[in-house]
């Protein structure tokens, strides 16, 4: 019997297993899919997703048929990333940013159908825009939304778009399936997105991508400026910081 054999024959690993394969994926997985690497029995692989969903670990994506990441597997992943020594450690980058830039910096995560901040460093300025931890803002209007939304796949982002709601928050909102697409290339080609008051009128931002060792996004880092202070130009200088800063998240995330 291989080491491999072994790990799925004893159930508690099978669990194990099928969240690495759903975490690794990064995407909306289905059964059949995550079982190509494990090679299970169809009943058994459908039972495994079927007591991890109950459970709270996964949750049906909006097709029905797929699995995402479900709450409590989001609350093991924000407790590793918040551990003592990294937060410290990322808690100094973000100041030493936000000192550079003079603006309030963000760590934001992917959640089923928001970005929700994990990480902030306040501007000392007093007229500041105030986005707690915690709070999630959409998709399609933000840059850490646009930025991450860019790093999917064509069929996922297809099926995004053909369930979400692209709600106009502001007149600059792009609320038309077609512009966002080419947004999103646009994004992906750069390797930065910006948001130029498309949430909140009078604020503009911008994001790049935190990653892991594959290259898949593993979370945000952006800032935000009132449109007093900053204009797109102004913020756009500001790409080589945040790319800076950015791999220095992704170096402690790794190192850890």
């Amino acid at each position: 019997m291989t080491d491999a054999d072994q790990a799925t024959s004893l159930p508690s690993l099978r669990l194990l297993l099928v969240l690495e394969g759903v975490a690794r994926a990064g995407v909306p997985v289905t059964p059949t899919e995550v079982n190509e690497g494990l090679g299970l029995p169809k009943p058994t692989i459908h039972r495994l997703f079927a007591t991890l969903e109950e459970a709270g670990f996964l949750q049906r994506d909006i097709d029905g048929r797929s699995y995402t990441p479900g709450r409590r597997m989001r609350e093991i992943a924000g407790g590793i990333l918040s551990s003592l020594r990294v937060r410290t450690a990322r808690i100094a980058i973000l100041t030493r940013l936000a000192g550079e830039i003079g603006e309030t910096c963000n760590i934001a995560l992917p959640d089923r159908t928001a970005m929700t901040y994990l990480e902030r460093v306040e501007t000392e300025w007093p007229l500041r825009i105030q986005l707690p931890i915690g709070t999630q803002v959409p998709f399609h209007c933000t840059a850490s939304g646009k930025m991450y939304l860019s790093t999917l796949t064509e069929r996922h982002l297809e099926r995004y778009l053909a369930a979400a709601d692209l709600e106009a928050h502001t007149p600059a909102t792009i609320t038309e399936p077609q512009r966002l697409r080419a947004e999103l290339r646009d994004i992906r080609k750069r390797g930065h997105a910006t948001d130029a008051e498309e949430f909140i009128g009078g604020m503009v931002a911008l994001a790049v991508p935190v990653l892991e060792t594959n290259g898949r996004l593993m979370s945000t880092l952006s800032f935000h400026a009132p449109t007093q202070r900053f204009d797109l130009d102004r913020a756009l200088a500001f790409v080589p910081q945040m790319r800076a800063a950015s791999a220095e998240l992704s170096r402690l995330i790794v190192a850890d």
